[in-house]
């Protein structure tokens, strides 16, 4: 195996190749930026090592045995294994980011700004990800299949694995990854049924005086309609399991609650994860996301976040995944989030330890801010990193997200803290149009670059996209693009965003106009 790299006075990139991986994914490309001081070959914030130190080279055997690299320089000279006395104290590690949406993307951007990470990977990652050089990705890889991925873990000596979405989670992936020994930053299947179940969540709600909203669960459509009769509209039914963000409806009126009933119940049209509903009292206030990363035992904050889940300008129209967030949330003041932490993140890590399945990972909740009492309750669990807010939060962490996660692995996250950019950041959803119905796909996105050259704080994530056989990037999701922008307040970072958004020149799709309203005039 041998490989060619170019240095020159800015930058050099480096590619690795496999003979065991096909096609286009048997190179890994490590980058590394560089500034001449007094020594030219110091490296400032590098972000991949080949040759960091001598352990890091024993745990990625696979990547490095025989590894032999003729290199034609042009002037400065530069040595790639010099680096500071603080980065040298750091353990070095391969990531593997499971997933290939605008939440990956955003993970695999961080990751790849953290000190300690010398590679990241994602699988199956998309073509945004690729394109942006933030990851590797591997198409090929079956997330589903727990001995594929054990298997390129090892061959790849991967140190870390971080799961996105949370049908992995539901499936296993963790629990199996676990057990063979590989650090995994993601919850056990029977943790995970804090979002897999929301009837499981509610009963813990119910035995741990976690606060959430009244609710009965049914499986006869005739006993559901009978309670909706008795509750009054409006009212929130919802699917027990899994459905993508949709299987929630907010009904207004008696009749349209019915038909959410009929819908679950009846037509099946959410399958076996509507095979039972929960019907909940409507609860008038804000609504906001709180994060905190778990260890089992302890529990550690992540900055607010507040996401728009209504597809129309002023929060109008179906729920969706998520059309745009900002962070910070100013609703959620210190005061508030101290009362989240003690009255719902707490008793929910505590209960799940005396359930039997402790929780690894990032709890994310969806909280109400009631109106008529000022404090929160629990609307719901997720069990990964939002999206879109995630993308809001990574563009704003200063942390070794790497180190970070590893010390949650291991249970270790007691005396962490995180470091976070001052000023605010703002994420644009664009989607295909007709989302969160039925939408085409295919259609042609341009200027995406121009784009991103906004201002230097613009930053595109893609979550459904591909590139067709010209290179362009066209849509291959409902939503597709996460246009992301910081400022030293919310209204600049809301300025940046839709600046950028407007740049792009895509016909399929459309965009909220509003993001942020709650908080700005």
């Amino acid at each position: 195996m041998a490989c060619a790299t170019t240095f020159t006075s800015s930058s050099f990139s480096l590619k690795l190749c496999n003979s065991n991986l096909n096609d286009k994914s048997n190179c890994i490309q490590f980058q590394k930026s560089f500034v001449s001081l007094n020594n030219p070959c110091f490296l400032a914030e590098p972000q991949f090592s080949i040759v960091s130190n001598r352990h890091s080279i024993s745990r990625s055997q696979s990547i490095v045995n025989g590894f032999k690299c003729f290199v034609q320089k042009s002037e400065p000279s530069v040595s790639v294994d010099s680096r500071n006395d603080a980065e040298e104290s750091l353990e070095r590690v391969v990531v593997l980011v499971v997933g290939g949406g605008g939440r990956e993307h955003a993970l695999c951007y961080a990751l790849k700004r953290s000190p300690s990470c010398d590679a990241v990977f994602c699988a199956p990652g998309n073509a945004g990800i690729s394109s942006s050089e933030d990851a590797t990705c591997i198409p090929d890889l079956d997330i589903f299949d727990s001995s594929a991925v054990i298997a390129f873990c090892r061959q790849w000596g991967v140190g870390l694995v971080v799961v996105g979405p949370e049908a992995p989670l539901v499936s296993g992936l963790a629990n199996n990854l676990v057990k063979a020994g590989i650090p995994t930053f993601g919850p056990s299947s029977e943790a995970a049924s804090l979002e897999g179940s929301k009837n499981f969540m509610k009963s813990l709600c119910d035995k741990y005086n976690i606060p959430t909203a009244k609710y009965k669960t049914f499986t006869d459509p005739s006993a559901a309609k009978e309670y909706i009769l008795e509750q009054g509209a409006p009212i929130v039914i919802k699917v027990d399991g899994l459905a993508a963000g949709k299987g929630v409806i907010v009904a207004m009126t008696l009749e349209e609650a019915y038909e959410a009933v009929d819908s679950m119940l009846v037509k099946n049209v959410f399958g076996s994860a509507g095979c039972c509903v929960i019907v909940e009292e409507f609860l008038e206030g804000e609504e906001v996301s709180f994060f905190a990363l778990v260890d089992g035992e302890n529990a550690i904050p992540l900055e607010s976040a507040q996401d728009h889940k209504r597809v129309g300008d002023g929060d109008t129209g179906p729920n969706t995944g998520g059309m745009g967030a900002y962070s910070p949330a100013p609703i959620l003041t210190k005061e508030l989030q101290s009362i989240v932490m003690e009255s719902i993140i707490l008793p929910t890590v505590e209960g799940m330890s005396a359930e039997g399945c402790k929780f690894v990972g990032v709890l994310f909740a969806g909280l109400m801010i009631e109106k008529k009492s000022g404090l929160p309750k629990l609307i719901e669990y997720n069990v990964r990193f939002g999206d879109p807010e995630c993308q809001v939060l990574m563009v704003r962490l200063e942390s070794d997200l790497a180190q970070v996660l590893l010390a949650a692995c291991r249970g270790k996250l007691t005396g962490v803290t995180l470091d976070w950019s001052p000023g605010s950041a703002m994420v644009v959803v664009m989607a295909s149009k007709g989302y969160p119905g039925s939408y085409e796909k295919g259609t042609v996105i341009q200027n995406l670059e121009e784009s991103e050259l906004v201002a230097p704080s613009v930053r595109i994530f893609h979550a459904g996209t591909a590139l067709d056989s010209d290179g362009n990037f066209i849509a291959t999701g409902g939503r597709v693009l996460g246009v992301t922008a910081t400022g030293k307040n919310l209204a600049e970072a809301r300025d940046r965003a839709y600046q950028a958004v407007e740049e792009i020149n895509w016909s399929g799709g459309f965009y909220r106009r509003d993001i942020g309203w709650r908080a700005l005039p």
